[in-house]
């Protein structure tokens, strides 16, 4: 079990310490509803850095990048980050990605903790043309920093006007007194901030300086499950529950970051799927009574016949009512329709709804 550069001061805090993607981290402090509040009305700050990081440069960065990646990262600016997945060749998703463009032939990509190893070697298998790869994973630090009173708490560490940092932007500049950090704005629970990644030596320091400027305004410690309460409320998907290896990408809606203006691995076979249309969607519901709907828990329609699978489901903190995620059929797929979820083999009525969840 490996350990972040932080995990020592998370067991100081008396965090809950659990096994995740290989990494000891903290699943909850002072307890889920209560971190997932801080995080939406206030600041909350989040050790994320069992992430993985591959830096990937030279002359033939972008051309490795388009090849793996559905999104098309040629739009995309010095100083932008693009959300991304990387497509296998039989239709499913080998991961889902944020790609980060410092300058032409230099991308950083952050990929999911428990995917990292894969995402190596696949990307490793891929690379025909030669491009440069590094593997950071080991080496950095990843700190969320999220909430309505983010950039207002954090800006007197930083020489850079916070506020400017645009949705899906980052800037390379100082932090909590170290000279050169990443700060980028990609969050994760809807309700803003940011990320800093800087050193695994350097990130204690950030820790207690980020804790002590935050202090006037509420800044709390947050663990993992308050972070998937938080993205579940809005409709972001998490690899291994929502799109994996067999969901292909148009299945899971994210037509949006797949463009076929450019080839990539498997692009035909999902042109052709778009064409045609998918059999089934990734639709959100709420629930109509009380219950809460768990991952793997059968969706049926009025008749009681199978219709899908819930793949994350939680009781929102945030609306103090079930929600989830899952696969239906195409059919029974339409915002407003009614379905049921099996809970203990009782079916608790739902509606499909637009996401996110979450209006704030």
């Amino acid at each position: 079990m490996k350990n972040t550069a932080l995990s020592h001061i998370h067991e100081q805090l008396g965090a809950k310490m659990v096994p995740f993607a290989g990494y000891n981290m903290p699943v909850s402090y002072e307890g889920v509803n209560a971190e997932h509040e801080t995080v939406r009305k206030s600041v909350g700050v989040f050790d994320v850095s069992h992430m993985g990081e591959f830096l990937i440069t030279g002359p033939n960065a972008l051309h490795l990048i388009q090849k793996i990646c559905s999104n098309d990262i040629s739009k995309i600016v010095d100083g932008q980050a693009q959300y991304n997945c990387m497509p296998n060749e039989t239709g499913g998703i080998v991961d889902d990605l944020i790609v980060y463009k410092f300058e032409d032939g230099k991308y950083l990509l952050v990929v999911n903790a428990s995917n990292i190893d894969k995402d190596w070697d696949w990307i490793t298998k891929q690379n025909t043309m030669g491009a440069e790869m590094r593997n950071l994973s080991d080496d950095y630090s990843l700190l969320a920093i999220q909430g309505p009173k983010a950039v207002e708490a954090m800006q007197s560490l930083t020489s850079e006007d916070l506020s400017a940092i645009k949705f899906y932007h980052f800037k390379v500049a100082d932090f909590a007194g170290i000279a050169h950090v990443i700060i980028s704005a990609t969050g994760y629970t809807g309700s803003g901030g940011f990320e800093i990644y800087c050193k695994n030596s350097e990130v204690e320091q950030v820790w207690n300086k980020v804790m002590e400027a935050g202090k006037d305004f509420g800044i709390k410690p947050i663990g993992l499950a308050a972070r998937d309460t938080l993205r579940l409320e809005m409709g972001f998907c998490l690899y291994g529950n929502d799109i994996n290896d067999t969901t292909s990408p148009l299945e899971a809606g994210l037509d949006w970051i797949t463009k076929f203006t450019k080839d990539f691995i498997n692009s035909e076979n999902l042109k052709k799927q778009k064409e045609e249309g998918v059999k089934r969607k990734l639709i959100g519901f709420e629930l109509n009574e009380r219950g809460i709907p768990r991952h793997d828990y059968e969706i049926v329609d009025k008749d009681g016949k199978k219709i899908g699978t819930v793949t994350s489901g939680t009781m929102a903190p945030s609306l103090n009512k079930g929600i989830g995620m899952g696969y239906v059929t195409t059919e029974n797929s339409a915002p407003g329709t009614e379905i049921f979820i099996q809970i203990r083999n009782k079916p608790v009525a739902a509606t499909i709804v637009k996401t996110p969840f979450y209006k704030g």
